[in-house]
């Protein structure tokens, strides 16, 4: 299948209103596009709860409803801006939700995964991952009451933001290689990483690891079966 990949639109935050991209996605058809892997981070945050629902959530996911209504197959690789998807409101959005995605494209196996919680010298944020995420949270911010949810989260948000520089300023290049060995040895060529919002290629034991630029950057859609994005 002719695949393509978006990473890290932060629609709302960086990436800006919702417009754009849109009209990037309803022109993949024409394109050839068969199916399309969103890789994270579509929004700068996004809570599968209704109460959290925005416009640009809504348009965007209309654009997607009429791409699947053309017979592109629309996936969702979750990232760390991504909370509660899978059985929220938005879950029947994709045909396929998960935490990684295995393609073919051009010959070539890919593995697709957002790429945040690989650096394992960033422990404050490995450890607000592992609690953001967990199911008594989930269960906390689904019982409040919707002014009080969208402060928690949203400030919670902020304040990630705000701190770790250290590790946002400079790419995990060796744990990066460390896993993707790891994970080309389970029958993959190429792994596929967002996340980091920068383009990287790098040759690896048993094929290579891609980091994608982020759409917020480039505002280009990715279609990793027609060569290198670092050609």
């Amino acid at each position: 299948m002719t695949t393509a990949v978006v990473a890290d639109a932060h629609i709302g935050g960086p990436g800006g209103p919702a417009g754009p991209l849109i009209e990037q996605l309803v022109a993949l058809p024409a394109q050839g596009c068969e199916r399309l892997v969103l890789l994270g981070d579509l929004f700068q945050v996004w809570v599968g709860y209704p109460a959290f629902t925005t416009p640009e959530i809504e348009a965007v996911a209309a654009a997607l409803a009429e791409l699947r209504g053309t017979g592109v197959e629309v996936d969702y690789v979750e990232g760390n801006r991504d909370f509660y998807l899978r059985g929220g409101r938005w879950a029947e959005t994709f045909d396929r939700l998960a935490l990684e995605m295995a393609f073919v494209a051009g010959g070539r196996r890919f593995l697709a995964v957002h790429g945040d919680g690989l650096d394992e010298g960033d422990v404050q944020y490995r450890l607000w991952r592992r609690l953001s995420k967990s199911l008594p949270v989930r269960l906390l911010v689904r019982s409040l009451p919707r002014r009080l949810a969208r402060r928690f989260v949203y400030s919670t948000e902020r304040q990630l933001a705000s701190t770790n520089f250290k590790h946002k300023v400079r790419i995990p290049r060796d744990a990066i290689l460390r896993y993707g060995e790891q994970r080309l040895a389970e029958g993959h060529d190429v792994l596929l990483l967002g996340h980091f919002h920068e383009a990287h290629c790098w040759p690896v034991s048993g094929g290579e690891v891609w980091l994608l630029d982020a759409w917020f950057r480039s505002r280009c859609v990715e279609w990793p079966g027609r060569g290198s994005p670092c050609a």
